[in-house]
Protein backbone atom coordinates (compact mmCIF):
# COMPACT_ATOMS: atom_id res chain seq x y z
CA UNK A 1 0.00 0.00 0.00
CA UNK A 2 1.68 3.26 -0.83
CA UNK A 3 2.20 6.24 1.43
CA UNK A 4 0.59 9.18 1.13
CA UNK A 5 1.76 12.08 3.67
CA UNK A 6 -1.43 13.98 3.01
CA UNK A 7 -3.62 10.99 4.55
CA UNK A 8 -1.96 11.27 7.90
CA UNK A 9 -2.07 13.93 10.86
CA UNK A 10 1.48 16.09 10.83
CA UNK A 11 3.08 18.44 13.04
CA UNK A 12 3.28 22.38 12.44
CA UNK A 13 5.54 24.55 14.99
CA UNK A 14 3.25 27.54 16.65
CA UNK A 15 5.79 30.08 16.45
CA UNK A 16 4.53 32.10 19.38
CA UNK A 17 4.43 29.60 21.99
CA UNK A 18 7.27 27.47 20.82
CA UNK A 19 4.85 24.52 21.00
CA UNK A 20 3.92 22.21 17.75
CA UNK A 21 0.38 21.32 17.12
CA UNK A 22 -0.51 17.81 15.49
CA UNK A 23 -2.91 18.98 12.58
CA UNK A 24 -4.99 16.41 10.45
CA UNK A 25 -5.40 17.56 6.88
CA UNK A 26 -9.28 15.67 6.95
CA UNK A 27 -10.14 16.88 10.59
CA UNK A 28 -13.39 18.70 9.41
CA UNK A 29 -14.53 15.95 6.88
CA UNK A 30 -15.07 12.98 9.53
CA UNK A 31 -18.97 12.23 10.01
CA UNK A 32 -20.48 13.62 12.12
CA UNK A 33 -23.58 12.37 14.27
CA UNK A 34 -22.76 14.44 17.64
CA UNK A 35 -25.14 17.35 19.10
CA UNK A 36 -26.43 19.75 16.11
CA UNK A 37 -27.93 23.10 16.92
CA UNK A 38 -31.04 24.45 15.70
CA UNK A 39 -30.64 26.95 13.04
CA UNK A 40 -33.60 29.21 14.58
CA UNK A 41 -32.19 28.66 18.16
CA UNK A 42 -33.87 30.42 21.24
CA UNK A 43 -35.62 33.50 20.76
CA UNK A 44 -34.80 36.01 23.68
CA UNK A 45 -36.93 39.34 24.32
CA UNK A 46 -34.75 42.74 24.08
CA UNK A 47 -35.10 43.33 28.28
CA UNK A 48 -35.20 40.30 30.86
CA UNK A 49 -36.05 41.39 34.34
CA UNK A 50 -34.90 38.30 35.25
CA UNK A 51 -31.15 38.82 34.06
CA UNK A 52 -28.89 40.29 36.49
CA UNK A 53 -26.92 42.02 33.33
CA UNK A 54 -29.99 44.01 32.00
CA UNK A 55 -30.11 47.79 32.42
CA UNK A 56 -31.91 48.59 36.15
CA UNK A 57 -31.92 45.06 37.41
CA UNK A 58 -30.58 43.74 40.48
CA UNK A 59 -27.31 42.11 40.55
CA UNK A 60 -25.93 39.63 43.11
CA UNK A 61 -24.76 41.37 46.48
CA UNK A 62 -27.85 43.72 46.32
CA UNK A 63 -26.13 46.34 43.88
CA UNK A 64 -28.53 47.91 41.11
CA UNK A 65 -27.19 47.99 37.40
CA UNK A 66 -27.86 51.56 36.03
CA UNK A 67 -30.22 52.38 33.29
CA UNK A 68 -27.52 52.01 31.04
CA UNK A 69 -27.71 52.69 26.88
CA UNK A 70 -24.90 51.72 25.46
CA UNK A 71 -21.61 49.82 26.86
CA UNK A 72 -21.33 49.72 31.17
CA UNK A 73 -18.17 47.82 33.17
CA UNK A 74 -18.47 46.68 36.76
CA UNK A 75 -16.63 44.47 38.98
CA UNK A 76 -17.50 40.88 39.02
CA UNK A 77 -19.64 40.01 42.39
CA UNK A 78 -18.06 36.31 41.77
CA UNK A 79 -14.36 38.05 40.89
CA UNK A 80 -11.57 35.12 40.71
CA UNK A 81 -8.75 37.50 41.82
CA UNK A 82 -8.52 40.30 43.90
CA UNK A 83 -7.06 43.59 44.24
CA UNK A 84 -6.41 43.78 48.53
CA UNK A 85 -5.16 40.34 49.04
CA UNK A 86 -1.69 40.08 51.49
CA UNK A 87 1.11 38.55 49.34
CA UNK A 88 2.40 35.05 50.77
CA UNK A 89 3.58 32.18 49.78
CA UNK A 90 1.61 28.61 50.90
CA UNK A 91 4.54 25.56 50.34
CA UNK A 92 4.22 22.30 52.72
CA UNK A 93 6.26 21.13 50.21
CA UNK A 94 8.79 21.77 47.70
CA UNK A 95 6.11 19.53 45.11
CA UNK A 96 3.11 21.86 46.22
CA UNK A 97 3.55 25.32 46.04
CA UNK A 98 0.99 28.35 45.87
CA UNK A 99 1.32 32.05 46.05
CA UNK A 100 -1.03 34.87 46.48
CA UNK A 101 -2.26 36.86 42.76
CA UNK A 102 -3.75 39.93 43.44
CA UNK A 103 -5.99 41.61 40.55
CA UNK A 104 -9.25 42.57 39.41
CA UNK A 105 -12.29 40.91 37.87
CA UNK A 106 -14.59 43.24 35.46
CA UNK A 107 -17.79 42.26 33.22
CA UNK A 108 -18.67 44.09 30.48
CA UNK A 109 -21.84 44.91 29.07
CA UNK A 110 -21.73 44.99 24.80
CA UNK A 111 -25.33 46.24 24.40
CA UNK A 112 -28.66 47.45 26.89
CA UNK A 113 -30.12 44.79 24.49
CA UNK A 114 -30.99 41.62 25.91
CA UNK A 115 -31.74 39.75 22.53
CA UNK A 116 -28.68 40.85 20.56
CA UNK A 117 -24.97 39.54 20.10
CA UNK A 118 -21.66 41.15 18.75
CA UNK A 119 -22.67 39.83 15.37
CA UNK A 120 -26.26 41.30 15.55
CA UNK A 121 -24.96 44.55 16.39
CA UNK A 122 -24.42 47.53 14.54
CA UNK A 123 -20.60 48.36 13.32
CA UNK A 124 -21.01 51.79 15.17
CA UNK A 125 -22.07 49.79 18.24
CA UNK A 126 -19.40 47.69 17.79
CA UNK A 127 -17.18 50.56 17.56
CA UNK A 128 -17.72 51.53 21.49
CA UNK A 129 -17.77 47.96 22.33
CA UNK A 130 -13.99 48.49 21.15
CA UNK A 131 -13.37 51.91 22.85
CA UNK A 132 -14.29 50.05 26.14
CA UNK A 133 -11.71 47.57 25.51
CA UNK A 134 -9.26 49.68 25.21
CA UNK A 135 -10.19 52.20 27.63
CA UNK A 136 -10.10 49.13 30.39
CA UNK A 137 -6.66 47.81 29.19
CA UNK A 138 -5.25 51.51 29.79
CA UNK A 139 -6.87 52.14 33.13
CA UNK A 140 -6.27 48.30 34.84
CA UNK A 141 -2.90 48.33 32.97
CA UNK A 142 -1.67 50.86 35.27
CA UNK A 143 -2.03 49.06 38.18
CA UNK A 144 -1.60 45.11 36.92
CA UNK A 145 1.22 43.26 34.33
CA UNK A 146 -1.18 41.73 32.34
CA UNK A 147 -4.95 43.00 31.38
CA UNK A 148 -7.12 40.11 29.67
CA UNK A 149 -9.64 40.68 27.46
CA UNK A 150 -12.20 37.69 26.31
CA UNK A 151 -15.51 36.96 25.43
CA UNK A 152 -16.93 33.48 26.06
CA UNK A 153 -19.93 33.07 23.99
CA UNK A 154 -22.39 30.64 24.24
CA UNK A 155 -23.94 27.96 26.75
CA UNK A 156 -21.88 25.41 25.26
CA UNK A 157 -18.53 27.41 26.20
CA UNK A 158 -19.39 27.90 30.01
CA UNK A 159 -21.53 31.04 29.33
CA UNK A 160 -24.00 31.57 32.17
CA UNK A 161 -25.50 34.24 30.85
CA UNK A 162 -26.79 35.00 27.33
CA UNK A 163 -26.84 38.88 27.74
CA UNK A 164 -23.90 40.12 25.34
CA UNK A 165 -20.78 41.13 27.58
CA UNK A 166 -17.34 39.94 28.19
CA UNK A 167 -14.57 39.85 30.70
CA UNK A 168 -11.67 41.49 31.72
CA UNK A 169 -9.20 39.56 34.37
CA UNK A 170 -5.99 42.01 35.45
CA UNK A 171 -3.61 40.25 37.04
CA UNK A 172 0.27 41.15 38.60
CA UNK A 173 2.08 37.84 36.66
CA UNK A 174 2.34 37.20 33.16
CA UNK A 175 0.29 33.84 32.61
CA UNK A 176 1.78 30.51 30.98
CA UNK A 177 0.53 31.41 27.71
CA UNK A 178 1.22 35.31 27.50
CA UNK A 179 4.55 33.91 28.83
CA UNK A 180 5.28 31.63 26.19
CA UNK A 181 4.35 34.48 23.58
CA UNK A 182 6.46 36.92 25.08
CA UNK A 183 9.64 34.66 25.05
CA UNK A 184 9.12 33.93 21.59
CA UNK A 185 8.23 36.78 19.78
CA UNK A 186 11.34 38.59 21.74
CA UNK A 187 13.71 35.68 20.52
CA UNK A 188 12.36 36.22 17.30
CA UNK A 189 13.08 40.02 17.51
CA UNK A 190 16.53 39.69 18.70
CA UNK A 191 17.21 36.70 15.90
CA UNK A 192 15.99 38.62 12.89
CA UNK A 193 15.41 42.19 14.14
CA UNK A 194 11.70 41.99 12.82
CA UNK A 195 8.25 41.71 14.78
CA UNK A 196 6.98 37.97 14.46
CA UNK A 197 3.62 38.58 13.87
CA UNK A 198 4.24 41.82 11.31
CA UNK A 199 6.28 39.37 9.14
CA UNK A 200 3.65 36.14 9.33
CA UNK A 201 1.01 38.54 8.78
CA UNK A 202 2.73 39.33 5.34
CA UNK A 203 3.67 36.05 4.26
CA UNK A 204 -0.35 35.29 4.48
CA UNK A 205 -1.42 38.17 2.15
CA UNK A 206 -2.94 36.49 -0.52
CA UNK A 207 -2.79 33.11 1.00
CA UNK A 208 -5.60 30.35 0.84
CA UNK A 209 -5.86 30.90 5.26
CA UNK A 210 -6.99 34.59 4.35
CA UNK A 211 -10.50 34.78 5.59
CA UNK A 212 -11.20 38.44 5.62
CA UNK A 213 -9.29 41.78 4.80
CA UNK A 214 -9.74 45.24 5.05
CA UNK A 215 -7.69 48.51 5.07
CA UNK A 216 -6.69 48.22 8.98
CA UNK A 217 -6.70 44.45 9.58
CA UNK A 218 -6.55 40.80 8.55
CA UNK A 219 -8.34 37.36 9.98
CA UNK A 220 -6.38 34.38 9.03
CA UNK A 221 -7.03 30.82 9.99
CA UNK A 222 -3.30 30.64 11.52
CA UNK A 223 -0.68 28.04 9.71
CA UNK A 224 -0.91 26.15 13.19
CA UNK A 225 -3.82 26.01 14.13
CA UNK A 226 -4.57 23.62 16.49
CA UNK A 227 -8.97 24.00 16.11
CA UNK A 228 -10.89 23.46 13.23
CA UNK A 229 -12.34 27.22 12.27
CA UNK A 230 -9.93 28.42 14.61
CA UNK A 231 -8.38 32.06 13.78
CA UNK A 232 -6.54 34.92 14.02
CA UNK A 233 -7.08 38.40 13.95
CA UNK A 234 -4.07 40.55 13.26
CA UNK A 235 -3.57 44.57 12.55
CA UNK A 236 -1.69 45.46 9.42
CA UNK A 237 0.97 47.80 11.05
CA UNK A 238 3.00 47.28 14.60
CA UNK A 239 0.47 47.70 17.65
CA UNK A 240 1.48 47.19 20.93
CA UNK A 241 -1.98 47.13 22.68
CA UNK A 242 -5.83 48.38 22.36
CA UNK A 243 -5.55 51.83 24.19
CA UNK A 244 -2.88 52.15 21.09
CA UNK A 245 -4.88 51.84 18.13
CA UNK A 246 -5.74 55.08 16.09
CA UNK A 247 -10.04 55.97 15.35
CA UNK A 248 -9.73 54.88 11.85
CA UNK A 249 -8.13 51.69 13.33
CA UNK A 250 -11.20 51.02 15.58
CA UNK A 251 -14.17 51.66 13.28
CA UNK A 252 -12.03 49.13 10.70
CA UNK A 253 -11.37 46.83 14.03
CA UNK A 254 -15.58 47.03 14.30
CA UNK A 255 -16.31 46.34 10.65
CA UNK A 256 -14.14 43.08 10.20
CA UNK A 257 -15.34 41.63 13.74
CA UNK A 258 -18.83 41.87 12.40
CA UNK A 259 -17.97 39.82 9.19
CA UNK A 260 -15.85 37.57 10.86
CA UNK A 261 -18.75 36.91 13.51
CA UNK A 262 -21.53 37.17 10.87
CA UNK A 263 -19.52 34.51 8.67
CA UNK A 264 -19.20 32.17 11.79
CA UNK A 265 -23.63 32.02 12.12
CA UNK A 266 -24.29 31.50 8.65
CA UNK A 267 -21.66 28.85 8.20
CA UNK A 268 -23.13 26.62 11.04
CA UNK A 269 -26.62 28.02 10.75
CA UNK A 270 -26.15 29.58 13.95
CA UNK A 271 -25.43 31.70 16.75
CA UNK A 272 -21.92 30.44 16.89
CA UNK A 273 -20.21 29.62 20.23
CA UNK A 274 -16.68 31.21 20.58
CA UNK A 275 -13.91 32.02 23.18
CA UNK A 276 -12.35 34.65 22.17
CA UNK A 277 -9.26 36.26 23.77
CA UNK A 278 -6.85 39.40 23.03
CA UNK A 279 -3.05 39.31 23.83
CA UNK A 280 -1.49 42.71 23.55
CA UNK A 281 2.25 43.43 25.20
CA UNK A 282 2.38 43.13 28.94
CA UNK A 283 1.93 46.76 30.70
CA UNK A 284 4.30 48.11 33.14
CA UNK A 285 8.21 48.62 33.18
CA UNK A 286 10.20 46.89 30.60
CA UNK A 287 11.02 46.73 26.70
CA UNK A 288 8.18 44.96 24.72
CA UNK A 289 8.78 46.42 20.74
CA UNK A 290 8.83 42.78 20.25
CA UNK A 291 5.19 42.41 20.63
CA UNK A 292 1.70 42.41 18.16
CA UNK A 293 -1.14 42.89 19.05
CA UNK A 294 -3.99 40.37 18.43
CA UNK A 295 -7.09 38.22 19.05
CA UNK A 296 -7.84 34.40 19.09
CA UNK A 297 -11.39 33.25 17.92
CA UNK A 298 -11.55 29.73 19.35
CA UNK A 299 -14.94 27.61 18.49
Amino acid sequence: MQFNPADHPHRRLNPLTGEWNVVSPHRTKRPWQGKVETAGGEVRPAYDPNCYLCPGNMRAGGRRNPPYDSTFVFVNDFSGVLPDIPSGVYSPHPLMVAKSERGECRVLCFSPRHDLTLAEMEVTEIEKVVALWAEQTLELGRLYRWVQVFENKGEIMGCSNPHPHGQIWAVSTLPNEPAKEDFNQRRYAEENGRVLLVDYASLECGSERLIIENDHWQVVVPFWALWPYETLVLPRRQVLRLPDLTPPERRSLAEILKRLLVRYDNLFQTSFPYSMGWHGAPTGEGEYGHWQLHAHFYP
